[in-house]
């Protein structure tokens, strides 16, 4: 069965917003503007991001959230180039890495753009190492072709990766093959990987699934110390806030494929602005609730993105939605009475600004 036709991509009208500064205020290193990305299915176009823009700079650690589906996974897969414009595929709009434009380069280009100035962790580490060749030799592959060492560096380079991100008797994990390791021990294999050529960033989608909680804290710990001592920026994307809290100098809540709320870590978990970000904190478990406490939910579900309503898409899932709501989509503005925050939300009634607006 062939690809579907290519159709037009239309959506409700978004004006642009301008990228926001990075927190530390040093040069970005990351710059993307308007990204979206559509699939092309029997059905229709599915807009899976639509108009994100965001930045991040040398030695910063930004965390993309949200619920399943709300278009993380592609959004980083477009950042990195893996997903580009094609017969099945729409992407538009300018991902600059290090002054170059990743979706402008020829695929060769690209190629030698992954590893060396961006890499990629992913969910599964099974599905991201051949299981008939020995975890050394994933490692030693990659350092020849970048680095253009020889087999028996390559292969001293291999130990010290895989004893760089604490797995214990490197040389002799280096030859087992990947099914020989525990799910744990797999994932720091895979991040060995991505740092194998010193990337300048590292974007790493759901690290931590089907790993139990020890294991997750020690891969998120890893990644944290490794981000610091390398100074590299990080994009930690997670369906779960508490997993970015602390570890993340800004967050990017997404919604049915667009940005919500992109503000510093601290603003987002302190002071939600958006009802979506404040659900989302609210449905944490914590410590301090009494026993048998029903977290509350979301009602309804996420919006069809095939037919996306006219315009907040989380409108019909809001308490506070209005007819404006419902018809107008809100662009991202600067947080109301605290614009030296850094923060911007895409809502018409952000939470806490009436009260900002009367001090």
């Amino acid at each position: 069965m062939g690809l579907p036709e290519r159709e037009t991509v239309t959506t409700a009208p978004l004006p642009e917003a301008p990228v926001p500064p990075s927190a530390t205020g040093a040069p970005p290193l990351l710059t993307a503007t308007g990204v979206r990305t559509a699939f092309h299915t029997p059905r229709g176009p599915v807009q899976a991001v639509d108009g994100v823009s965001l930045s991040l700079s040398e030695g910063e650690t930004l965390g993309i959230v949200g619920e399943s589906g709300s278009g993380k996974s592609v959004l980083g897969r477009t950042l990195m180039g893996l997903i580009t414009d094609g017969p099945g595929t729409t992407v538009s709009g300018t991902v600059l890495l290090g002054g170059q434009d990743v979706h402008a380069l020829s695929p060769a280009g690209r190629r030698a753009l992954w590893g060396t100035e961006v890499a990629m962790v992913f969910q599964d580490p099974m599905t991201s190492l051949n299981p008939v060749k020995k975890v050394g030799t994933h490692l030693s592959e990659s350092v020849r072709l970048h680095q253009g060492l020889s087999r028996a560096e390559a292969r001293e380079r291999a130990v010290d990766l895989l004893r760089q991100v604490g797995i214990p008797e490197p040389a002799r994990r280096a030859r087992q093959y990947p099914h020989e390791l525990s799910g744990g021990m797999r994932q720091r294999v895979v991040i060995a990987m991505a740092l194998a050529c010193g990337p300048r960033l590292l974007i790493a989608d759901e690290p931590t699934t089907a790993l139990d909680v020890t294991v997750q804290k020690q891969i998120l710990d890893l990644l944290q110390t490794l981000a610091r001592d390398l100074r590299m920026a990080t994009v930690l994307i997670s369906h779960d806030l508490a997993t970015v809290a602390g570890r993340t100098d800004r967050v990017a809540v997404m919604y049915a494929g667009r940005l919500v709320e992109y503000a510093p870590t601290a603003a987002v978990f302190d002071r939600p602005r958006h009802p979506y970000s404040s659900a989302l904190i609210a449905s944490i478990p914590r410590l301090d609730l009494p026993p048998h406490t029903l977290l509350p939910t979301i009602e309804g579900r996420p919006p069809n993105l095939l037919h996306p309503p006219p315009g907040c898409r989380f409108a019909p899932r809001c308490g506070a939605a209005t007819d404006r709501c419902a018809t107008e989509s809100p662009p991202l503005a600067a947080y109301a009475g605290d614009r030296d925050a850094g923060g911007v939300v895409a809502c018409h009634h952000p939470l806490g600004a009436a009260e900002e607006a009367a001090v």
